[in-house]
């Protein structure tokens, strides 16, 4: 493919019927030079109408089988041999040219995807089954290659319309000769009417009969098209006029086809009916009948000034005459009159004419006939106007049937028929007829038209049977043209008016009509959702109506006569009321005239003044005449006193007489001088509908006025409500109100209908409540007569709507009023909701009375309605689908208006009762209506399409956009609730399967899945472009809402049908450039979501396939394996490649490339589970380098968004600055993106097999370190993301100025409740403008009043855009840097540039001034960001000076920080902020505090400055935590909380760090604070009170391996403790007592506290490490204490006592016992609490404490004992080894890995390769057994022993027996210290040997420390200098003792023997020889050699390991001193 072209086709691309919508303005087709860019390549093919696609010709042939095409756009194509096959194959079939069958193959495979192989037959080849699923394409394509000229034309006459400038361009390129184009267009419409029947369809009837159908439909839209033409484009030249007349009469206005019998079904049949009344139109129209009738219109010269109008040529004339007279058929009647009309109008201008020129006399003579002799005959016009006007021809017959019955004028017939005509109902078409109309009136006088009534059902179908917006141009031209022009024009009206009010209905019909509202909802010409669909208007249009509606009110308002019929007995007599007069010769018109006696008080309260005029109307000799009076008067008021006149009746028949007494107003009341009249006695006529149908017309002619137009509405009521003779009082002003609540009730009232249908009436009377409910001055009252009244919305269902409406429609099927009743609930709804803020405050109780009518209404919807509608009968299924809508729509609204997630919303209980009924309380009955109707749409849909119900097909779509909506407010709602993680009920119908049908496939089956419907959805374009949006977002929402479910709930794959082929129209979506971007970026949406949550779906998306076994016969497989050798592509695929062009991306549409980075990431997120599948792209160097680019890119400034003014795009407004604030915002999305795809590939890179190879670098890194190189680019790339624009001043602008104006509306009510990820950048990011509107339309009379505050809100959205998007950028890059620690950190020269840069970042924090929760949380995500950078500086000892700046510069600035007004601290702590970020600001306080430490530590870096910078730092940072940490501790008493516990580990770990000596010079400050606070006791008060072993919450436990709190209460008391100050405080604090009573108190007493629990296996009990805690800290306290502070030492012995189980069971350990690391650290801890114990006795005290002494005496007897376990345990390590327990992981790992050798010594147990674990276990056990043998020596007082005389020894304390005996079951001997000293020495004998700073042992876990030859060096001189000092004193005290002799001693060891006998094995015991007779004969001698003889070996080693430890390590050489002592004291004595 490497010559193809770079560029894509849009000849591809862009299929004809997309370029449509593009130039009708459906769809956005880009501005109008791209618009013009893909049209260019096309105009050779859009002129060629005969030919469009060409033949084949051997020259395309040749270049297609080439293997490279290129295209008319000069694009280049390489075909395949496939492609090669099936363009053969397709120009061969349809006979078109090869380049044109591969261009349209090609478009085909990319807009309608590969679908043949589905469904299809085995018996057909591949190519027959791409001919039969490209068929439809290719003929859809040829009839919208003939529509891509009907919007050009349009445009062309119209400078307003927005591709005026593309026709302009282009259509002189295409068609550069109108007329010659119309003569093209009659020869190819003449050629497809004679063409039979291909070859390739004759032997298949359906494929003949579906050509033929296709032939007729080009018919028609080349008539369609010639109409365009002719209407501006082409002139009405003679020769061409007579060419299209001899075209339509010789093919029979189209129905005269040479196929005509393939088109007898009803489809052909209405594509005949189509064509005939487009040539009817086309006759019309070219005979310019409106240019005619001006005065200028016709010029008859010998040289005319246009010669291209028909009426130039003479001959013409002649020809057209000739073909109109000799066609005289009734189809034709039209062409006739319209005919004589012209002959009228010549005949006019050549008889004005002085001279007729001679080409014109024959003509004139053959259609004029002059006068003869005595004899004066009518012209021809006059004749062929009485002929075509005649009954016998049925002229308007005709017209009221084409005017409501064909699809060129009725669009829901268009829609029910799926009629082929492109535009129904176009403004053009009632344009001619309504120019035909104003010939016909001009023609004939009205009054002699012979049927009148068929000429007003005309008119009316004519100008006010259709939408509004194809009637609203001639309606206003009517009134501001045709009325004025003159009296012809409106003959018809002032014959109506004349006749009024006794012909009541005429006059006001007409009038309605004129209004432009277009029909009523009760014609059956309109259908609800046509209705809707007129109801969106323009400017322009909603101007026009309110002209034409002001032009009724006025007249209606003036009407000039009054006409009566008259008793002729009331015109004779002595009481004769009226007189006749006859005429005088100055009268206009022979007859008589009447004149009254007496004034007359006629009905609407005017009266007619004595000697009034009044004209006859009919036949003077009858008993009644009817006189039309001059007399004005206004029309309104006798329209209010039929709607009185009815109540009145119908009050009398149901005997009511009295309830509705007054409702007349006393026009009726006895007294009045003028003679009263009646509407009956004014001769009023009713028609077959009686007086319903008059209250009918009047309610429909009141509501057609006032609908919409708020200030004529108040007018027209006020013109009722004032008059002259009616005495106005203030409860008469609700007239109308009253009068249509009484209409609805008496209606509804009636148990059986009778005469006239209800039907209209109760829609009217409904619809005119509706009406004035916009209306605030009259609203009020609506609202209090809906409350009042029962029959609406009642409970009782035995009477009201309930009960008369519901089953009278049920019985008959059609809901003309259900319609009406739901149209008034949404109105009420409507206008409660838009009057919320003009409720004053105080009125609550309107409020109430507005949520209590809505609530009735709602529940009688809900359950009169919405449950049960689907199982009722329906003349018409879009009833159904249209009752469904409007509820749907209705809660709907109400969720949108009333968010439940919002508390402050107006009417909550409404709201809330909504979503209760969808969501918390659903019920199948609710839930069904609902998912039934989506689930079951396909196959309606389908059925619907195969009858031709197009109407219905389109009321189902509204229907599921509706439903779909309603269904995705549920679902994000649920997403926000508390309780989300188990599915709803409308969830679980979502995902079952329901009644229905497949959709679009040929297989059906019983039950189907919603899911699966709603996935078919999105791919379909058969159900609009909305529905295909929603349900992707229906989809989303589904997909997001279902994640939080727990357990988890099946994948959504599970529920469609064809998983790969719902992905591949997925993908296709995705990848088509010109498919709608809302519906791509929602698709993008959805599978990067799906790759997030769906792992079965994410495998498909990623990969493009399942990997399933193909099951197919291998006949078929053979056939398919060319075409099926390469797998759709996948998402992943598709994403990598927009990836290529990101630079265009970046400038022209940065959403698409936010969406497709976006999706990157994700997959990246989930890379371990598509690791095959990324692997390439993760080693691919061009991917990252575009990647990295991105992240490189530069944003730029921010822009404005101050928003100013309003621009309009697309026909919407926008503010100006949402393209350029939109744009900023999603690149910055986009390079988050970016960012977080190279950090996400970071973390995904493998670690090394080895932990000593070198951590490998992944390309992505490589490739974006780059950026990392100059510090500038580096501060640059990160600064962007660390800035953010949030400005809070225009949230607090507009709160302060809506609580001043608009108290009861806040931003929280128009917040958007659509997810984040599903919002748009720009105007409408956070909050809604619409409901904005909606709430200020009635409150705010002034549009620049709404206007300022909408730009305030437009400013605030535009400024979260923004901020979003950098909070993204601050994420992102905090992201990467964690990722890159590992790297990054070693990077040259990186440290400076990124500490330069924290300084950078926390100045700017340390200068935040902005307040507010918004702003508290970018704060925590910019201090996220600063922490990051310092994670990656890291702590360093070997700082540069400009470094050590840096870094002092950030001290400062976080001291700033701390002390920050706007942001303090304090409030995160407190909770006043939603995303707390103190935690963040610890660990910052945490490096700086700790970085500090390193300064101070290294000579002449910190001075003075430096030192007092340093010293505020940790002044403000420890009154900070001091407070921080009692604030914690006293919450952590009252809950648990996983935060509380995070708080309190990072406080404690600051405080740690603060408190040191080396940065805190003095503990005073912090003390002082933690006294004022109370912060210790608190502690301790928390401690006691805190489950310690957390074994209140197992799972808890288990999942943190810790408990909560007690851990860092521990750490921070041992802080306190390792400060002497902070020990002296903490102790006086009731330490000892807080220890001894907490809830581990009991087992420690008991001695249970165990190393492991059962529960929690793995790991350390958590008791027995708080257990060690404690002795640690208790020891600790004792020790900085000292000896000046004894009295808390027996404090701690009473402790010791408590506990002595626990201490006894750990100092019990023999070596039979397993032994564990935590026990060692147990033992350990407790000899260290008895030697703190001991050290702190003060040494000369007299009177000891005797509880310490009795103390320290056990532990002395029972250390000898345990020192003799370990003795044994040293010298045979092996047995060691075999003890040990492993209790973690790490310590089972590494016990795992050495060998088991029975044959070692301690001296190769310090082997690091063979047994490192035994080796650090042996090394604590020698640490143990210093410490014991230690505090031994602190007891026996050793060091006065050597330092002071004989007499002051301790010989007490002689507890050593002096004999060589080492018996393992008995107390320590001399015996015992020796081999235990021997065996120190030999292991330090090994360990000064090795390098001093040589590892022993490694760590076995991040805990642990690795053992190191110096440590083990110190540990082991200590164990042997300790054992020699004991051994030499307890000796030298055994021999001092005055009493001492053999037998003593004997008897005494024999005394410690049976002490510990219980303790003993017998088997290791032997029996003790006479000790007697030992000590006699050398006990002097012997021990003492040995001792000497071990003190020489000793002397040496510990010299050299002074050299190993040092000076300050080692200390002083003990041995000689030993020596000496022993030879003074021991050798020279004996």
């Amino acid at each position: 493919m490497s010559g193809e072209s770079l560029h894509r086709s849009s000849l591809i691309d862009i299929t004809y019927q997309q370029l449509h919508t593009f130039l009708t303005g459906r769809r956005d087709g880009g501005s109008a030079e791209q618009i013009s860019q893909k049209l260019t390549p096309r105009i050779s093919q859009v002129r060629d109408v005969s030919k469009p696609y060409g033949k084949p010709t051997p020259e395309s042939r040749k270049t297609v089988e080439s293997g490279t095409v290129t295209l008319p756009d000069g694009c280049i194509l390489q075909v395949d041999d496939v492609s090669k096959e099936f363009t053969i194959a397709l120009s061969s079939h349809f006979e078109i040219d090869e380049i044109q069958a591969f261009i349209l193959l090609r478009s085909f495979l990319f807009n309608e995807g590969p679908s043949i192989s589905s469904g299809s037959s085995s018996d057909k080849s591949l190519v027959e089954e791409l001919i039969a699923a490209i068929t439809p394409f290719y003929y859809s394509e040829r009839l919208f290659l003939l529509r891509v000229l009907i919007p050009l034309f349009r445009a062309q006459e119209n400078p307003a319309d927005p591709i005026h400038a593309v026709a302009a361009k282009n259509l002189p390129n295409i068609l550069p000769d109108g007329r010659a184009f119309a003569d093209s267009l009659v020869a190819a419409y003449l050629q497809r009417t004679q063409e039979s029947i291909p070859n390739t369809f004759s032997e298949d009837s359906r494929a003949a009969s579906r050509w033929a159908k296709q032939n007729s439909r080009e018919q028609l839209a080349m008539l369609e098209v010639l109409f365009w033409t002719m209407w501006g484009y082409a002139p009405c030249e003679g020769e061409l006029v007579v060419k299209l007349l001899e075209t339509a009469y010789n093919t029979n206005l189209g129905t005269s086809q040479q196929n005509s019998t393939l088109l007898l079904d009803e489809e052909g049949m209405q594509i005949l009916q189509d064509i005939a009344g487009l040539w009817m139109l086309i006759t019309i129209e070219i005979l310019e009948l409106e240019r005619v009738a001006e005065p200028d219109g016709i010029e008859i010269s010998a040289a005319p000034a246009d010669k291209t109008f028909y009426t130039a040529s003479p001959d013409s004339l002649k020809r057209i005459h000739d073909l109109v007279t000799s066609n005289p058929g009734n189809q034709h009647a039209c062409t006739y009159l319209g005919w004589a009309f012209v002959l009228s109008r010549i005949g006019a201008k050549i008889t004005d004419m002085k001279e007729v020129p001679d080409s014109y006399h024959s003509f004139y003579d053959s259609t004029h006939t002059h006068p003869s002799r005595g004899k004066e005959r009518e012209p021809t016009y006059v004749l062929m106007g009485r002929v075509a006007l005649s009954n016998e021809v049925g002229l308007f017959k005709l017209l009221h049937n084409l005017l409501t019955t064909s699809p060129l004028f009725v669009t829901a017939v268009a829609w029910k028929t799926g009629s082929t005509v492109t535009d129904p109902n176009a403004i053009a078409f009632r344009s001619v007829l309504k120019g035909f109309l104003m010939a016909v009136v001009e023609l004939v006088p009205v009054e002699l038209i012979p049927d009148f009534d068929s000429l007003v059902e005309v008119w009316i179908a004519l100008f006010g049977r259709s939408e509004s917006r194809s009637v609203a141009g001639i309606c206003r031209q009517f009134w501001q043209s045709d009325w004025r022009q003159g009296v012809a024009r409106r003959a018809i009206i002032d014959v109506a008016r004349s006749r009024f009010p006794i012909h009541f209905r005429p006059l006001i019909r007409l009038l309605r009509a004129m209004t432009a509202s277009g029909f009523l909802d009760t014609d059956p010409l309109c259908v609800a959702s046509s209705a809707e669909y007129s109801q969106s208007v323009d400017e322009e249009e909603e101007a026009e109506r309110e002209i034409c509606a002001q032009h009724v009110f006025y007249y209606m308002d003036q009407l000039p006569t009054f006409s009566l019929v008259i008793p002729h007995s009331s015109c004779t007599g002595p009481n004769a009321v009226y007189e006749r007069v006859q005429y005088g010769r100055s009268a206009s018109a022979p007859g008589l005239t009447y004149t009254n006696v007496r004034a007359i008080r006629l009905p609407g309260g005017s009266t007619m003044p004595p000697r009034s005029t009044g004209r006859l109307l009919s036949g003077d000799g009858g008993e009644f005449v009817a006189v039309c009076w001059q007399h004005e008067y206004s029309g309104w008021k006798v329209v209010l006193d039929v709607l009185t006149e009815y109540v009145t009746r119908r009050s009398m028949y149901a005997g009511t007489t009295d309830l509705y007494q007054d409702v007349t107003f006393g026009r009726t009341g006895p007294g009045s001088l003028p003679l009263t009249l009646r509407l009956e006695d004014v001769g009023m006529e009713t028609s077959d509908g009686g007086d319903e149908a008059l209250a009918t017309d009047a309610l429909d002619l009141i509501r057609s006025v006032i609908q919409d137009k708020p200030i004529l509405a108040q007018e027209l009521l006020d013109s009722l409500e004032t008059g002259d003779s009616i005495t106005q009082t203030e409860n008469s002003s609700a007239d109308l109100v009253q009068l249509t609540t009484m209409i609805l009730e008496e209606a509804l009232s009636r148990p059986q209908p009778r005469g006239f249908s209800r039907t209209q009436l109760v829609t009217s009377a409904m619809s005119v409540l509706s009406a004035l409910l916009t209306l605030p001055k009259y609203s009020l009252r609506v609202w209090l007569y809906i409350r009042s009244a029962t029959a609406l919305f009642g409970p009782s269902r035995s009477a009201g709507f309930a009960a008369v409406a519901l089953p009278a429609e049920r019985v008959t099927g059609q809901y003309t009023m259900t319609l009406a009743l739901l149209n008034l609930v949404q109105q009420l709804l409507q206008e409660a909701f838009a009057s919320v803020l003009t409720i004053p405050p105080d009125n609550q109780r309107l409020r109430q009375v507005k949520e209590e009518v809505i609530m009735r209404s709602a529940i009688f919807v809900h359950g009169e309605i919405w449950v049960e509608h689907l199982g009722w009968k329906y003349v018409q299924l879009g009833d159904r689908f249209e009752i469904g809508r409007r509820i749907s729509s209705f809660y709907a609204n109400i969720l949108f208006q009333s968010p439940p997630a919002i508390s402050d919303r107006p009417f909550p209980t409404l709201s809330q009762a909504v979503i209760d009924t969808f969501l918390h309380k659903a019920t199948t009955s609710t839930i069904n209506p609902l998912v039934s109707a989506i689930a079951a749409s396909p196959n309606i849909l389908g059925s619907l399409y195969n009858a031709r119900r197009f109407g219905d097909v389109r009321r189902l779509i509204y229907l599921l956009e509706s439903h779909l909506q309603l269904a995705r407010l549920v679902l994000n709602y649920k997403q926000v609730t508390p309780n989300n993680n188990k599915p709803s009920l409308l969830e679980q119908a979502l995902c079952a399967k329901v009644a229905g049908g497949a959709g679009f496939s040929d297989s059906v089956r019983a039950r189907v899945d919603p899911v699966d419907v709603l996935a078919t959805f999105v791919k379909e374009r058969d159900v609009g472009t909305v529905v295909p949006l929603e349900a992707m977002r229906v989809l989303h929402a589904l997909c997001a809402s279902l994640s939080f479910a727990v357990p988890s709930p099946p994948t959504i794959i599970g529920h469609l049908s064809n998983p790969e082929a719902t992905v591949a129209s997925l993908v296709r979506i995705v990848e088509h450039p010109y498919e709608e971007f809302s519906l791509r970026s929602a698709v993008w949406s959805f599978i990067s979501l799906a790759v997030d949550k769906e792992p079965a779906l994410s495998k498909l998306l990623v990969t493009g396939e399942f990997i399933i076994p193909n099951y197919k016969g291998k006949e078929k497989e053979g056939e398919k394996e060319r075409h099926d050798k390469k797998k759709s592509k996948s998402a992943l695929e598709i994403a990598t490649e927009t990836l290529g062009h990101w630079k265009d991306l970046w400038e022209a549409n940065p959403p698409l490339l936010a969406s497709v980075l976006h999706f990157i990431h994700v997959v990246w997120q989930h890379g371990l589970e598509h690791q095959s599948v990324i692997e390439s792209a993760r080693q691919n160097k061009k991917f990252w380098d575009q990647i990295a680019a991105i992240t490189r890119e530069e944003l730029g400034p921010d822009p404005d968004y101050t928003v100013e003014s309003f621009v309009a795009v697309d026909g919407e407004r926008q503010s100006n600055l949402h393209q350029a604030v939109s744009v900023q915002a999603y690149r910055g999305m986009v390079k988050s993106y970016a960012i977080r795809i190279i950090g996400q590939d970071i973390f995904l890179q493998p670690a090394p097999k080895c932990a000593s190879d070198p951590l490998r670098k992944p390309l992505s890194y490589t490739q974006f370190t780059p950026s990392f190189r100059g510090e500038d680019q580096l501060n640059e790339l990160i600064l962007e993301g660390a800035s953010s624009c949030y400005d809070p001043s225009l949230y607090d602008k507009l709160s302060e100025q809506l609580s001043q104006g608009f108290s009861s509306l806040s931003l929280e009510q128009l917040q958007s409740q659509d997810p984040v990820s599903q919002r748009e950048f720009g105007d409408n990011f956070t909050f809604s403008l619409k409901l904005l509107r909606s709430r200020l339309q009635q409150c705010v009379t002034d549009e620049d009043g709404i206007n300022a505050i909408e730009k305030q809100v437009l400013s605030i959205n535009l400024n979260l855009s923004l901020a979003h998007a950098q909070t993204a950028m601050a994420e992102a890059w905090q992201f990467l840097l964690k990722q890159m620690l590992p790297f990054i950190r070693v990077e040259q020269g990186t440290r400076p540039s990124l500490l330069a840069l924290a300084s950078t970042i926390s100045a700017a924090l340390a200068q935040e001034r902005r307040q507010g929760d918004m702003m508290a949380t970018i704060h925590g995500v910019r201090l996220s960001l600063l922490l990051s950078v310092l994670e990656v500086v890291w702590f360093s000892t070997t700082d540069t000076d400009a470094e050590v700046e840096s870094f002092m510069m950030l001290v400062t600035n976080v001291h700033e920080l701390l002390q920050n007004e706007a942001q303090p601290p304090s409030a995160s702590f407190l909770g006043k902020v939603s995303v707390p970020f103190h935690r963040t600001l610890l660990q910052i306080l945490y490096f700086c505090v700790r970085q500090c430490r390193n300064l101070a530590a290294r000579p002449k870096v910190v001075n003075g400055a430096k030192r007092l910078k340093i010293t505020g730092l940790l002044e403000s940072t420890l009154n900070l935590v001091v407070d921080a940490l009692r604030l914690t501790f006293d919450s952590a008493r009252t809950r648990l909380d996983l935060d509380l516990d995070r708080d309190m580990e990072l406080l404690v770990a600051v405080f740690e760090q603060c408190t040191r000596p080396d940065v805190s010079a003095s503990s005073l400050p912090w003390l002082t604070r933690c006294q004022e606070t109370d912060v210790i006791k608190s502690s301790l008060e928390l401690l006691v009170r805190t489950d310690i072993a957390g074994s209140s919450d197992i799972p808890l436990l288990r999942a943190r391996r810790m408990p909560l709190y007690s851990p860092h209460i521990f750490l921070f008391h041992m802080a306190l403790v390792s400060i002497p100050s902070g020990a002296e405080r903490f102790a006086s604090e009731g330490v000892v007592a807080a220890y001894s009573n907490n809830s581990i108190s009991a087992a420690i007493s008991d001695g249970l506290i165990d190393v492991a629990l059962p529960e929690l296996p793995g790991e350390r009990s958590p008791a027995h490490k708080a257990y060690c805690y404690m002795l640690s800290i208790v020891a600790g306290v004792i020790y900085a204490l000292g000896n000046q502070h004894h009295f808390f030492s027996a404090d701690a012995c009473g402790m010791i006592q408590l506990y002595g189980k626990q201490i006894a069971r750990a100092l019990s350990w023999s070596i039979g016992d397993p032994i564990t690391l935590p026990l060692l650290e147990e033992m350990e801890q407790s000899v260290n609490l008895f030697h703190a114990i001991v050290e702190s006795v003060p040494p000369t005290t007299t009177n000891p404490n005797p509880v310490v002494t009795k103390v320290l005496r056990v532990f002395s007897t029972r250390a000898l004992v345990f020192l003799q376990q370990l003795n044994y345990a040293l010298t045979h390590p092996n047995h060691l080894a075999r003890l040990l327990e492993p209790v973690t992981p790490e310590e089972r790992a590494a016990m795992e890995k050495e060998p088991m050798d029975s044959s070692f010594s301690q001296l190769d147990m310090m082997d690091l390769r063979k047994h490192p674990l035994t080796a650090r276990l042996v090394h604590m056990t020698f640490r143990l057994c210093s410490s014991i043998v230690s505090t031994l020596i602190s007891v026996s007082r050793a060091y006065d022993v050597l330092l002071k005389e004989q007499e002051e020894w301790p010989l007490h304390e002689a507890l050593i027996v002096p004999h060589s005996k080492v018996v393992l079951g008995e107390p320590t001997s001399l015996g015992t210290l020796l081999e235990l000293a021997n065996c120190t020495l030999d292991v330090l004998r090994n360990l000064v040997s090795r390098p001093a700073g040589q590892a022993i042992v490694p760590s076995t876990s991040i805990k642990d420390t690795p053992l190191a030859v110096s440590q083990a060096t110190l540990t082991a001189r200590r164990t042997l200098e300790a054992l020699l000092i004991y051994a030499v004193t307890q000796l030298a005290m055994w021999l001092s003792k005055p009493d001492f002799d053999p037998a003593a001693t004997e008897a005494e060891a024999e005394e410690h023997n049976h002490s510990h006998n219980a303790q003993l094995d017998a088997s290791k015991g032997r029996a003790p020889r006479a000790l007697a007779e030992r000590l006699r004969r050398g006990m002097t001698g012997e021990m003492t050699a040995d001792l000497q003889a071990l003190l020489m070996r000793a002397k040496p080693v510990l010299a050299k390991s002074e050299e190993v430890l040092g000076k300050s390590e080692g200390g002083k050489d003990l041995t000689q001193v030993l020596l000496r002592f022993l030879t003074e004291r021991i050798v020279v004595p004996a």
